[in-house]
C-alpha cells in the first residue's frame, strides 16, 4: 500500500518490555508487509533517532519507559513524522497510575481507591485504610513489572521497598476481586472511538502477572466475557469516556475490575498494548471480525502527529 509511503516499525526499546516488544514489533511488521506495505523495523536502542527522517510513519510496538511514556511521541512530534498512537501528553498521563487515577477521580470516572506511598508512609494505617489484600505497584511500569499482592498484616513495606526498585513513584491500590477485565478502543476525535468486544482474563495463578500475561499458556481469555449485553455495552461507553479523560487517540486498552456485586472500576489504559500470539487488542478484534492484518492497517491508518 504505496499509500502509507515508508514506515518504520518501533520495536524493542530500553525499558524492561524489550522482549515482549521485539515479539510484539515482529508480528506488527510481518502483518504490514504481508499486506505490500513498505515496513522495516527499528529499534531505537541500536539506532540514531534521527535516522527516522527518512521514514513517512511510524508504528509504534515499544512498550514502558522512553516508548510508551510520551519521550518517543515527543521526538517524532519534533520530527514531523505522523505515529500511532496517543501524543506526548496522554501517553505521559496514560504511563502514571497515579496522575491517571487522580484525573479519572477529578472527572468522575470510578476507580479503586488508592493511596500514593513514600518511604515516610504510615504503612500500618494504609493497611488498615485500604484492607487487605491490597496490590502494590510501581506508578509508570508497566506488564506488571514490580508489582505484587499484599495478604499478610504488616507486608506492605516490603512490597513497597520492591516496587520502588521500578519507580520512585509507587502507588498501594484497593483490592476488587470480582474479575479482570480490558476492553479495546480503535479510532479518534474525527472519525470517532469504536470500543472492541470485552474480554474477561482468568490467570491460573494469583493474579494477571508478568507470567501470566507473556509465559503461561493457562491462562483463559473469555469473549464473549459474560457480561451481559445491556452491561457490556454500558461499560464500553465508559471506557470510550475513560480513554478521552486522558487525551487518548488512536487505539489503547482500557483495563477494568469488576466486585463480586457486579459493580466496574476502571484500572489503567494502555497506549502501546502488546501485539503477540497472548496479546488481547488483537483477540478482541478478532471476536468483532477483524483480522491481525486489517486491525494493524487500521491504526496505521490513524498516525498522526500530536
Amino acid at each position: 500500500m504505496s499509500k502509507f509511503g515508508k514506515v518504520a516499525v518501533l520495536l524493542g526499546g530500553l525499558s524492561g518490555e524489550r522482549e515482549v516488544s521485539l515479539k510484539s514489533g515482529a508480528a506488527v511488521l510481518a502483518a504490514l508487509q504481508a499486506q505490500g506495505i513498505d515496513a522495516q523495523g527499528f529499534d531505537p536502542r541500536d539506532q540514531p533517532l534521527h535516522d527516522l527522517e527518512r521514514f513517512d510513519r511510524v508504528f509504534i510496538n515499544l512498550h514502558g519507559r522512553f516508548g510508551e511514556d510520551g519521550c518517543i511521541q515527543g521526538a517524532l512530534e519534533m520530527l514531523h513524522i505522523p505515529y500511532t498512537g496517543s501524543g506526548v501528553m496522554a501517553s505521559a498521563i496514560g504511563m502514571d497510575k497515579w496522575r491517571s487515577k487522580l484525573l479519572w477521580r477529578a472527572m468522575g470516572v470510578v476507580t479503586p481507591d488508592f493511596e500514593l506511598l513514600n518511604a515516610d508512609s504510615d504503612f500500618a494505617a494504609i493497611e488498615k485504610q485500604l484492607g487487605l489484600p491490597l496490590f502494590v505497584k510501581p506508578a509508570n511500569e508497566g506488564s506488571s513489572i514490580g508489582i505484587s499482592k499484599v495478604k499478610q498484616v504488616g507486608g506492605l513495606l516490603a512490597a513497597y521497598q520492591l516496587a520502588a526498585q521500578a519507580d520512585p513513584l509507587v502507588i498501594a491500590e484497593k483490592f476488587v476481586g470480582g474479575g479482570e477485565y480490558t476492553v479495546g478502543i480503535l479510532g479518534n476525535a474525527e472519525q470517532g472511538l469504536k470500543a472492541l468486544p470485552i474480554i474477561r482474563i482468568v490467570p491460573k495463578n494469583e493474579f494477571y502477572d508478568y507470567e501470566a500475561k507473556y509465559l503461561r499458556n493457562d491462562t483463559e481469555y473469555l469473549c464473549p466475557c459474560g457480561l451481559s449485553a445491556e452491561q457490556e455495552a454500558l461499560i464500553q461507553q465508559e471506557a470510550i469516556v475513560a480513554f478521552k479523560a486522558l487525551g487518548c487517540s488512536g487505539w489503547g486498552r482500557v483495563d477494568f475490575l469488576m466486585d463480586n456485586e457486579g459493580k466496574h472500576y476502571f484500572l489503567e489504559v494502555n497506549t502501546s498494548p502488546g501485539m503477540t500470539d497472548h496479546s488481547l487488542v488483537p483477540m478482541a478484534a478478532k471476536a468483532a471480525g477483524m483480522s491481525f492484518e486489517q486491525l494493524v492497517v487500521r491504526i496505521l491508518e490513524l498516525a498522526d502527529v500530536g
